[in-house]
């Protein structure tokens, strides 16, 4: 199968996450009311982080899946395969978790082909139900099953955005990057770094998240300040680490990644 899925099981202890809102409480409600969940917000914002950090808050199993273009309905549902010169039905990630009440989150949803949406659509409403057309068969979800999908509203174009016909069947969080102090924090605890360091990435991220006529398609995500942070800690000067988990991979025009890098002088002193 093309799509990239990653199952993660319960675990002791959820993944680090705070919240900057009320989106635990929004999520908690609508995984009670069987409500289908839409996740907006740009990359690297902790729009993952959150739904692992759910699910384990909750006891609920999690399965992800990364979608893209080439993404179509039977990969998410499943199909017929050769298995030892016979032919067995093998489940889809979306099909695995209605059937065992897992959260199924389809990542960047708006990526994968549009008969991926139709497929979800019986789910998201009173019948919460999944079609296997090529078993002539249908598959009730059980209580705990929840389908949560995420998109980022500022990449899409209007040839890839999300139905108002599917969007509005589901409960929307929008999720943007935490106040500085948060995520100050979250640098510190995902990679060890020293607080003066951490603040000066911070600043610099949101520095260049305010910078306007640039025609960056991306902007410096807490991602990319996590990473910096990582290289930082492994032995890299904050100059180094900066340049190549934050300005390096924002563009490629080189008037822009100059100009990138004269604003990261000015906060990034060695």
């Amino acid at each position: 199968m093309t799509a990239q899925i990653n199952d993660t099981l319960k675990q002791d202890s959820a993944p680090f996450y705070i919240p900057t809102g009320n989106e635990d409480r929004v999520f908690k409600a609508a995984q009670e009311r069987n409500l289908p969940v839409l996740l907006k917000g740009p990359t690297g914002c902790g729009k993952t982080r959150f739904i692992e950090h759910m699910a384990v808050q909750l006891g609920v199993d999690l399965i992800t899946v990364a979608c893209h273009e080439d993404l179509t309905a039977a990969d998410l549902v499943g199909r017929h395969l050769l298995q030892g010169g016979d032919t067995t039905w093998v489940d889809g990630p979306l099909t695995r978790a209605v059937r065992t009440g897992a959260i199924c989150y389809l990542d960047e949803v708006v990526e994968a082909r549009q008969d991926t949406t139709v497929v979800i659509h019986p789910l998201t409403d009173h019948r919460r139900e999944l079609h296997i057309d090529r078993l002539d068969k249908v598959v009730h979800a059980p209580p705990g099953f929840g389908l949560v999908v995420s998109y980022n509203p500022g990449y899409q174009s209007v040839m890839k955005d999300l139905k108002d016909s599917t969007r509005q069947r589901m409960v929307c969080i929008e999720l943007d990057f935490p106040p500085s102090a948060t995520e100050q924090e979250i640098v510190v605890h995902e990679t060890g770094v020293g607080e003066r360091d951490a603040a000066t990435l911070v600043r610099l991220g949101h520095a260049i998240r305010t910078l306007e006529g640039t025609g960056l398609r991306e902007i410096a995500s807490t991602r990319t300040l996590v990473a910096a942070a990582h290289l930082r800690t492994a032995g890299l000067t904050l100059r180094e680490a900066t340049m190549a988990a934050i300005v390096g991979p924002l563009s490629d025009d080189p008037s822009t990644t100059a100009a990138l890098s004269e604003m990261m002088s000015a906060y990034v002193d060695g």
